[in-house]
């Protein structure tokens, strides 16, 4: 009978590390899954985006116009 557990072990305690450090010595019997991380995605600019924004706070902070071509 082929039977599997998967079983989810917090390695950020000393309990969850000991259990799968434990675990990782029997490595004919058992398989790690790890999961993906989590991406997290930002708004991406173009460069005249980019030259626009930065032109914008200067104007804002300095009381100048500043264009930047």
């Amino acid at each position: 009978m082929n039977t599997k557990v998967t079983a989810e072990i917090d390695v950020a305690t000393p309990t969850g590390r000991r259990i799968f450090k434990e675990l990782s010595q029997h490595k004919r019997v058992v398989t790690f899954i790890y999961p993906e991380p989590e991406i997290k995605t930002e708004k991406t600019y173009t460069l005249d985006e980019a030259f626009d924004i930065v032109g914008k706070r200067l104007s804002k902070n300095y009381g100048v116009e500043v264009k930047i071509d």
